[in-house]
C-alpha cells in the first residue's frame, strides 16, 4: 500500500511541472496586465480587490471545478483532450445524424486549431516576462536586448527537443516545487502589508469592480483570462498522470500558492500603490532578485517544453485519424512510447515563437495576442461537457445545465474581452487557427474523396481466391505483403503487381493498418486475420489513436500465429499516388490543389510506420480528385 501511495506522490510531482507549468507561471504577468487595462488609480481599493477577487474565482471556477472536478471525468479510457471527446460522444453516445457527426467532427477540428495557437504564443510570453523580470540586472541593456536574449532561449529549448525530454523531465517536478514556493513564500510575505486583501474572497468585489468599469470590463476579463491559460493542456493529459495525481498536485501545491501570490501582490499594491507597474518584480525581496530571475526562467522554460511536447502528442494523434498527413515522428525514448520528437511542427513552431517575440517585443504587447484562441477553446470544452453530461452521463438538462451555465458565463467574458483586442494582436491566434483549420478539413475532405473513388475501383477479392483455386496464376517463393487503405477487396497495388509482373508469391497477405476513434485497443483486439486462401491472408491491425503502431512487430506475430516463422525474405509494396486535380471531387479546385500539395509532403505509409526500406516496393498509381 504504500508503495501505491509513494508512486501516486510521485506522479503528483511530475505533474506538477507538466500540468501546472502554464498557469503557475501566471503571476509574471497576469495582474500587471489586468491593472494597466483597468485604469488603475492609487487610493481606490475596489481597483486592486476586484481583479484579485476575479483571479481567485477564476482560478476555483474554470480551473478546479470545470477541469479537475467535472471534465477529467469525461475521459476516454484515461485519455483526455479534444480528440478523446470527440470520440468519447461518437462512441458512447445514441445514434447521432450524419449531419451531427460532421459538425462534431468540424468543432473538434476547430478546438485543435486553436490548441496549436495556444502552443505558438505561450512559449513567447513566457520567456519573455522572465527575461523582462530580470530587466533591472542590466541597467545598460539596449532595448532590443530582451526580446532577442528571450529568442535565444527559445532557439535553445527547440534545438534540444531532438534528444527527448525524458531526463529533463525529471527535473521538471522539483524545479516547479521551488518556484510554487516561492510564490507562496513571498505572497505570505506581503500579506501583512495589508491583511484586508482577505476580502478579495468574497465574489462581490469581483462583480462589483466590473460593474464599475462599465464597459472597460470587456478588457478586464480579456487580461483576467491570462491566470487560468493552460487548462486545455491540463485536460489533455489525464492520460499521463491520472486524476487522482493531478488533484493533489493542484490542492497541495498550485492552487494554494497561486491565490496566496494574487493576495500579497495585492496587499503590497494597497499598502504601495506605486508598485503597480510591475507588483511581482515589488514583491521580490532585496537580494532575491538574481535566483528568483533565474527560476522564473526555468519555469517558464518548462511551462513552455509542456506546451511543446502536449503538441507533438496531438499532432500524433490528428495524424492517426486522418485530420492531417503523416509526418516524420521519432521516438526519443526506448521505454516510453509517449516520448516524441516531431521535426517538421518543431521547425515550425520555432520558427513561428521567435517570429512573435521579435515583432511584439515585450510581454505587455504579446499579452494582447493572447488569449482569443484560449477562450474559444473554453467555450467549445464547455459545449462539449454539456453535451456528455446529456448523452453520455444521462443527467437532467436542467442538472447539466446549471454548472455549464456558470462557466460559459465566465468563458463569454474572456472571450468578448480577447474579441476587444482583436485589431491589437489577438487577430494572430486566429489566422493561425483559421489556416490551420483549412488544411486539417481539406486533407479530410480530400482523403474521403479518394477512399471512395478506391472503393468504387474495388475487386472483390474472390475473383483472385477463383484465380488461384484454378492455378491461373503463377506462385513463386517468398512472402509478398500489399499494403491496402480498406479492409474490402483488392488493393490496387496487388492489381498492378499482377498486372506487370504475372505472379504472386507462395505468401500474400494484405495488410491493412486502422487507427481506431478510441485512444486504446486491447492487445487481445489487436491482430484480424482472415484466410482467404491457402496462404492467402488478410492482416488488418487495429490500433487505438493515442498509440504508436508497431506493425513490423505485430505482422510478425500474425504470421507465426499461421505457422509461418521464416519472414527472411518479405516484400512489401506499397502505392504511390499521382493526383490529379481534374475530377469529379466535390471540392473547390484550389483546395485540391493544396491537397495535392500537402499528398506530396506526407510520409509514405512505410516510413511513418518504420518498415524496413530496404524491403519495400513502391508502384506509381494515377488518380483523379
Amino acid at each position: 500500500m504504500s508503495q501505491v501511495k509513494s508512486s501516486s506522490w510521485t506522479l503528483a510531482l511530475l505533474a506538477l511541472g507538466v500540468v501546472y507549468g502554464d498557469i503557475g507561471t501566471s503571476p509574471l504577468y497576469a495582474l500587471k496586465e489586468t491593472l494597466a487595462h483597468g485604469n488603475f488609480k492609487a487610493g481606490n481599493e475596489l481597483l486592486i480587490l476586484g481583479p484579485v477577487s476575479l483571479m481567485i474565482w477564476s482560478l476555483t471556477i474554470i480551473v478546479t471545478i470545470k477541469y479537475l472536478l467535472l471534465l477529467t471525468k469525461a475521459d476516454n479510457q484515461g485519455e483526455g483532450g479534444i480528440f478523446a471527446l470527440y470520440s468519447l460522444l461518437r462512441h458512447q453516445t445514441a445514434k447521432l445524424s450524419k449531419r451531427a457527426v460532421t459538425v462534431l467532427g468540424i468543432i473538434a477540428l476547430f478546438g485543435a486549431a486553436l490548441l496549436y495557437g495556444d502552443g505558438i504564443i505561450t512559449p513567447a510570453i513566457s520567456v519573455l516576462a522572465a527575461v523582462e523580470l530580470s530587466g533591472d540586472l542590466f541597467p545598460g541593456m539596449p532595448p532590443w536586448g530582451i526580446p532577442v536574449i528571450a529568442s535565444l532561449i527559445v532557439l535553445a529549448l527547440f534545438m534540444i527537443q531532438k534528444h527527448g525530454t525524458a531526463r529533463i523531465g525529471v527535473s521538471f517536478g522539483p524545479i516547479m516545487v521551488l518556484w510554487f514556493i516561492t510564490l507562496a513564500v513571498m505572497g505570505l510575505i506581503h500579506l501583512s502589508d495589508d491583511w484586508s486583501i482577505l476580502r478579495a474572497f468574497s465574489p462581490h468585489y469581483g462583480v462589483t469592480f466590473l460593474i464599475h468599469e462599465g464597459i472597460g470590463s470587456l478588457h478586464i476579463m480579456g487580461t483576467i483570462l491570462l491566470c487560468v491559460t493552460g487548462c486545455e493542456a491540463l485536460y489533455a493529459d489525464i492520460g499521463h498522470f491520472g486524476r487522482k495525481a493531478m488533484n493533489r498536485s493542484w490542492f497541495f501545491a498550485a492552487y494554494p500558492a497561486l491565490v496566496l501570490n494574487y493576495l500579497g501582490q495585492g496587499a503590497l499594491l494597497l499598502n504601495d500603490p506605486s508598485a503597480s507597474v510591475h507588483p511581482f518584480r515589488h514583491m521580490i525581496p532585496d537580494g532575491w532578485l538574481v535566483p528568483v530571475s533565474l527560476l522564473a526562467v526555468l519555469a517558464t522554460i518548462i511551462a513552455s517544453q509542456a506546451m511543446i511536447t502536449g503538441v507533438f502528442s496531438l499532432t500524433q494523434q490528428a495524424v492517426q485519424l486522418g485530420f492531417v498527413p503523416r509526418l516524420k515522428i521519432i521516438h526519443t525514448s526506448p521505454d516510453m512510447r509517449g516520448q516524441i520528437y516531431m521535426p517538421q511542427i518543431n521547425f515550425l513552431l520555432c520558427a513561428a515563437c521567435i517570429t512573435l517575440i521579435l515583432s511584439f517585443k515585450s510581454s505587455s504587447a504579446l499579452a494582447s495576442a493572447y488569449g482569443l484562441s484560449v477562450s474559444s477553446d473554453m467555450l467549445i470544452s464547455s459545449i462539449l461537457l454539456f453535451m456528455v453530461m446529456k448523452r453520455v452521463w444521462n443527467w437532467p438538462t436542467w442538472k447539466a445545465a446549471l454548472p455549464v451555465s456558470l462557466f460559459l458565463i465566465l468563458e463569454s467574458g474572456y472571450w468578448l474581452g480577447s474579441m476587444a483586442k482583436l485589431f491589437h494582436g489577438a487577430w494572430i491566434p486566429m489566422v493561425i487557427t483559421l489556416v490551420l483549420w483549412t488544411i486539417m478539413k481539406t486533407w479530410r475532405d480530400g482523403r474521403a474523396i479518394l477512399i471512395k473513388r478506391f472503393v468504387r475501383s474495388l475487386v472483390p477479392a474472390t475473383h483472385l481466391v477463383d484465380e488461384l483455386k484454378n492455378n491461373r496464376i503463377i506462385r513463386v517463393p517468398g512472402i509478398g505483403v500489399f499494403m491496402s487503405s480498406s479492409g474490402d477487396g483488392l488493393p490496387l497495388v496487388l492489381l498492378h503487381h499482377l498486372k506487370h509482373n504475372k505472379v504472386l508469391h507462395q505468401t500474400a497477405v494484405l495488410l491493412t493498418i486502422k487507427f481506431e476513434e478510441e485512444p486504446y485497443v486491447p492487445e487481445n483486439e489487436r491482430l484480424e486475420v482472415i484466410e482467404l486462401h491457402e496462404s492467402f491472408f488478410r492482416v488488418i491491425l487495429h490500433y487505438g489513436f493515442a498509440e504508436s503502431a508497431e506493425v513490423m512487430r505485430d505482422l510478425s506475430r500474425a504470421l507465426k500465429e499461421r505457422g509461418i516463422t521464416k519472414q527472411g525474405d518479405m516484400s512489401i509494396y506499397q502505392s504511390r499516388e499521382l493526383l490529379l486535380t481534374d475530377g469529379k471531387g466535390k471540392m473547390a479546385t484550389w483546395r485540391k490543389k493544396l491537397f495535392v500539395l500537402l499528398s506530396r509532403m506526407a510520409r509514405p505509409a512505410t516510413g511513418y510506420f518504420e518498415l524496413p526500406s530496404r524491403q519495400v516496393i513502391e508502384l506509381g498509381i494515377q488518380m483523379e480528385l
